[in-house]
């Protein structure tokens, strides 16, 4: 489905990524995973095409979008959950979900329906400012916006960051029904323990390269991973 061919990134004489392979294959939950500065938002924002790609190519469904427009691309079906459950804060619930409508708004209704099947807590608060909502629940809105483009590939960035250890359980078993309900996931995280047991398969990235990769069950027994992000001596 989503194939990253050798793609290096730089930010002025930075190098943020250098020779960075990765695939996805449809139906996968797939990690990147390593501390901040591995260049993990960076590798997402070279495939939506935020961020210029000098060398390498990004194929998406079969066809090159490297350095395309983020319009092309998500008209494609590519989504992303950014980092910090970025919501419209004096938008209502209902008018940031339409604004996640905007690449398909003919199937609003029964998308909308579908996203509070999954979110059923936004319902509730579909009349609420998106401000006043927690943090969870803001989450769970920046979800639900991104599925409201019917993606074929979500990507998330950085999901549990800045909420609480239960609620992050709670979004990754949303993930989780998300992913049987057919859709595939790639997932930028530093939460290594969280995310391993999560994924089916993951690369490990550091400073800017991925230095591992493999099912996440290998992972999680690979001595310097368990070392460097399991917090274990062995």
């Amino acid at each position: 489905m989503l194939k990253v061919e050798g793609v290096s990134v730089s930010y002025g004489p930075v190098r943020a990524l250098e020779n960075v392979s990765i695939e996805v294959d449809r139906g996968e939950i797939v990690a990147l995973i390593g501390a901040n500065g591995a260049g993990k938002t960076t590798l997402l924002k070279a495939i939506l095409g935020v961020q210029k790609v000098q060398s390498g190519k990004v194929l998406f469904l079969g066809d090159d979008i490297t350095n395309s427009s983020t319009d092309k691309v998500a008209n494609m079906g590519l989504g992303l959950i950014p980092e910090g459950h970025l919501v419209f804060s004096t938008m209502t619930v209902l008018e940031n979900l339409q604004l996640g409508a905007y690449h398909n708004p003919q199937d609003f209704n029964d998308n909308l329906e579908n996203v509070f099947e999954s979110f059923p807590v936004l319902r509730k608060r579909i009349h609420q400012t998106a401000g006043t909502l927690s943090g969870g629940e803001q989450q769970m809105l920046s979800i639900a916006r991104t599925l409201m483009s019917k993606p074929e590939l979500v990507m998330v960035d950085e999901l549990s960051l800045g909420l609480a250890p239960k609620v992050v359980s709670e979004i990754f078993d949303i993930l989780g029904d998300l992913n049987n309900k057919g859709y595939t996931i790639l997932l930028a995280e530093q939460n290594a323990k969280k995310t391993l047991e999560f994924a089916n398969r993951a690369y490990v990235m550091e400073t800017g390269r991925v230095v591992l990769q493999g099912l996440t069950q290998e992972l999680m027994s690979n001595p310097e991973v368990r070392r460097a992000y399991l917090g274990s001596n062995v």
